[in-house]
């Protein structure tokens, strides 16, 4: 069992006083002398010199003290350890996600989570319409985005990178863009909401102005339709690296993505206490994407 008075030696040591340690812990600098008194009889070594004016540690006081402190922290961490595996992590969680992102990166992770937290009530909605955390009652919500409302808190989970594609099918039937200018002679494909593009390339910087070829206001039907030959689209590389990686789409000036500016992130009303089943999913979340870039 840990010795209550390894707590009071390291507050004196900390206050570098008997009294002001006394007013921490509510007890009197007699008692507190007592004390100090008792843990060094026991140890059979001195550990504070005291005088009328101040306090000084002995050799062996230092040695101890710096012991104590690390043994106190272990029990400290450990406590919370305990206290927040079992906390009771359940009752309804309302998560918004967009709808590819959602579909490709969340929904296939939920399991995972729930299997740990069985008795959360969930309700994950999908839509690439700009969701009111309060008003639409969200408790959790994945933002693609360059910033987030000072209301909000946000927890970065990865990059978005962002490259220019199409099909093979499209390249061979009308040829590939050399220049960023040669853009405009092309079939462009781009949801609502996604005009203008805006690249670069080093430092060099350009927007590009898109009437897309079909109007859509599904950015899944954008990269279907990228898939299947209509045009070109600029699609981050959560959605299209595997259709890359396979031949499914092409890169296409492979020189000029969409800024840096934008990421990923989870996001939640702010407050000053956190209900546990929100912190559990935001902390998944970070855990399961802290790999991604």
């Amino acid at each position: 069992m840990l010795d209550p008075d390894y707590a009071v030696f390291a507050k004196v040591v900390e206050h570098g006083s008997l009294s002001g340690a006394g007013r921490a812990l509510l007890i009197s600098p007699a008692m507190m002398s007592k004390r100090i008194a008792r843990l060094e009889e026991r140890l059979g070594v001195r550990l504070i010199h005291r005088t009328t004016r101040k306090l000084a540690l002995t050799p062996e006081g230092r040695q101890f003290h710096t012991d104590v402190v690390a043994i106190l922290k272990a029990v400290e961490e450990a406590e919370g350890r305990v206290t927040k595996r079992n906390r009771a992590i359940s009752g309804p969680l309302r998560i918004s996600a967009p709808t590819s992102f959602g579909r490709m990166h969340v929904a296939p992770r939920i399991n995972l989570f729930l299997r740990h937290h069985p008795d959360v009530d969930m309700e994950f909605d999908l839509s690439d319409a700009y969701v009111d955390l309060l008003t639409d009652q969200i408790d959790v919500a994945i933002r693609i985005t360059d910033r987030v409302a000072a209301s909000l808190a946000a927890h970065r989970l990865m990059a978005n990178r962002r490259v220019l594609c199409a099909s093979p099918d499209y390249v061979a039937q009308f040829g590939a863009p050399q220049r960023i200018s040669d853009l405009s002679d092309h079939r462009l494909l781009a949801a609502q909401g996604q005009s203008p593009w805006k690249l670069i390339h080093g430092q060099t910087r350009k927007t590009v102005d898109v009437r897309s070829y079909v109007a859509t206001n599904s950015s899944e039907i954008i990269r279907e339709l990228a898939l299947a030959g209509v045009g070109i689209a600029l699609r981050s590389l959560w959605d299209v690296e595997d259709a890359l990686r396979r031949g499914d789409l092409i890169p296409i000036l492979e020189d000029w993505t969409g800024p840096d500016d934008l990421a990923v992130y989870a996001v939640h009303l702010k407050s000053p206490v956190r209900a546990p089943v929100v912190e559990a999913f935001v902390d998944f979340l970070r855990q399961v994407f802290s790999t991604a870039t």
